[in-house]
């Protein structure tokens, strides 16, 4: 069971991104299950999916591991989404939507995207919060600030690429 407020944060955001890989695969509940080794049943992946029960790393791993994607990047991108804990994450940039956003504050943003684009023609980058914090001093921006609108630019789990 979920204790606090913090926790229930992160179970919910986790959750979600565990949900949203599993429906990217288009499998229902029941055969993820079926994939699993550890034998668990639907309504422990629901309950997990939902929130309301914490994973161990290990059964996060193994969901992880049957639904073909990196723990590290599921997690990243679940904390990112949920803007949780932003300033310490490398921040997955979708290149394509921030080239598109019209926010003039962050106009430079778009000559840098663009360059990252010829460079990582797949269109997702990392951001490691020491760039972020380099990229908001360039533009008189406060590194929160900067981090949050960066975030909103989070690409979805299946197009991310794997880092191990």
């Amino acid at each position: 069971m979920v204790k606090d407020a913090f926790d229930r944060a992160h179970c919910r955001a986790i959750g979600e991104e565990l949900r949203r890989a599993r429906e990217a695969n288009n499998w229902s509940r029941g055969y993820l299950v079926s994939r699993l080794p550890s034998g668990i049943g639907d309504r422990t992946l629901l309950s997990y999916e939902h929130g309301s029960r914490a994973l161990t790393m290990l059964r996060f791993i193994e969901v992880c591991h049957a639904l073909g994607v990196g723990a590290p990047q599921l997690l990243g991108v679940a904390l990112q989404r949920a803007r949780l804990q932003l300033e310490n994450l490398a921040l997955q940039v979708d290149l394509p939507s921030l080239i598109a956003d019209n926010t003039p504050k962050y106009r430079p943003l778009t000559i840098w995207a663009r360059n990252k684009l010829d460079l990582h023609p797949g269109g997702i980058v990392a951001v490691v919060p020491a760039a972020v914090d380099e990229m908001a001093t360039m533009m008189g921006s406060p590194h929160s600030e900067l981090t949050a609108h960066l975030a909103r630019f989070t690409p979805d789990i299946d197009h991310i690429p794997d880092l191990f």
